[in-house]
């Protein structure tokens, strides 16, 4: 979105001043610049929620199969066949029932952070998380492992979304493609690329987030609705 240049009245020269006095405290001026951009687009980004998740429910996907009959298709494709066999490992076709849907769980959630020690996060049975689920200290870096394990089929596309709001207002959203997996019985870990939480005045506080994990079918196997805080120091354990 381009800016509209305009004519300021005195007024609004006054309180652009006011404003900016009040940035100056802001450490981080990406997060903050991004903050006020959402501020303006609230409502806008509430739509946009609402037409990702619809257009994601429209894709049309091709027929499903089992494992058995995956595998077994398209033997005259050598490459194929090779890329099958990479993909399924040491995967016993014939002990694998013969079932359409994939099972994926998600089985432990972490925040890592140079320095400090794995803040292991428990994942509730109904993803309903009560109270405030973790503190991150502002300007720390910080990156979000995964274990999980996948049974019965492959699943295709798993995908990780997180979009998080602060006074009801959307200031970030990631999607994360991990990848397709095969059913296995070793766990399989992923980590998302390192970021840095904002820093300043208008970045600490209270934030609301939701958390998805998805397939290429808009599958999901994982949803959480949490709240987080942001403060000048990590939270004493």
């Amino acid at each position: 979105m381009g800016f509209v240049e305009k004519q300021e009245s005195d007024d609004q020269k006054d309180q652009n001043i006011e404003n900016s006095g009040a940035n100056v405290e802001v450490e981080d001026s990406a997060w903050v610049a991004k903050i006020d951009r959402n501020m303006s687009q609230s409502s806008v980004s509430i739509i946009e929620d609402e037409e990702d998740e619809d257009v994601q429910g429209k894709l049309e996907i091709g027929p499903r199969r089992t494992l058995k009959e995956q595998y077994e298709a398209d033997k005259d494709d050598e490459s194929l066949m090779r890329w099958k066999e990479q993909l399924l490992g040491s995967v016993d076709i014939n002990a694998v029932a013969e079932t359409l849907d994939p099972e994926v769980k998600i089985l432990s959630l972490a925040i890592v952070s140079p320095g400090r020690q794995d803040l292991v996060l428990p994942i509730p049975d109904n993803g309903k998380i009560k109270g405030t689920w973790f503190t991150l200290k502002e300007g720390s870096r910080y990156t979000i492992k995964f274990a999980f394990e996948v049974h019965n089929n492959i699943v295709s596309g798993l995908k990780y979304t997180n979009t998080v709001w602060k006074t009801g207002l959307r200031v970030d959203k990631t999607k994360e493609m991990i990848g397709t997996f095969s059913p296995q019985q070793e766990l399989y870990t992923h980590e998302i690329p390192e970021d840095t939480t904002p820093s300043g005045i208008l970045a600490r506080g209270s934030y609301s987030a939701k958390t998805k994990f998805l397939d290429d079918d808009n599958k999901c196997y994982l949803d959480l609705n949490y709240t987080f805080d942001i403060r000048k120091d990590w939270q004493l354990s």
